[in-house]
């Protein structure tokens, strides 16, 4: 089986895609698989964190959690 490249670009109308960079490594048919990237422009992280449902831990079970971790790091 013959090495996969993995080349980004954009689609320019329903049956023509525009590369980003020359792929001269391949001749004849290929097969294509198209999978649309994701922007991250539309999203607004502290949106979605302000979002997100309350935490159930209290504050001093943290604390104590991270000492108990720190503790354990004397053993290494």
């Amino acid at each position: 089986m013959a090495q996969s490249i993995v080349a980004r670009g954009r689609m320019s109308d329903p049956r023509h895609i525009e590369l980003a960079q020359p792929v001269s490594e391949v001749t004849g048919e290929v097969e294509v698989l198209i999978r649309p990237l994701r922007s991250v422009r539309g999203t607004d992280v502290f949106a979605l964190i302000a979002n997100l449902p309350p935490g159930l831990r209290s504050k001093a079970d943290i604390d104590r959690q991270i000492q108990e971790e720190r503790a354990s790091w004397a053993d290494r």
